[in-house]
């Protein structure tokens, strides 16, 4: 197993990885990606840990499914905390609130 991250550390991380992704873009494209084009590359990456799981149980046709699902399981995650922080969400506070929030609806 890999090293455990805290999440102060995944979004310090994310944010960097996110900056060199827009200076390529604008290398490219002559502008950074909106919010928009991210938030449907991560729907994009959400839609193949679909695929990816179909695979990895037999019901779509691909080989050397797990390695290509361990990578967008982890993409998808880090869209999740780009989209959070360009957003203004704070992406720690809306999880914790998620989690007590269902942890209370499933006690009763």
């Amino acid at each position: 197993m890999g090293k455990q991250l805290n999440i102060s550390e995944l979004i310090a991380r994310s944010q960097k990885i996110r900056e060199l992704y827009h200076q390529l873009e604008v290398e490219h494209h002559g502008s950074e990606w909106t919010i928009e084009e991210d938030a449907l590359a991560f729907l994009t990456d959400a839609a193949l840990v679909g695929r990816l799981t179909m695979s990895l149980q037999g019901r779509w046709p691909k080989e050397n499914t797990l390695p290509e699902l361990h990578h967008k399981l982890g993409e998808t995650i880090w869209w999740v905390i780009i989209l959070a922080d360009r957003m203004g969400v704070d992406i720690n506070t809306a999880l914790n609130d998620f989690l007590t929030k269902t942890e209370d609806l499933l006690k009763k």
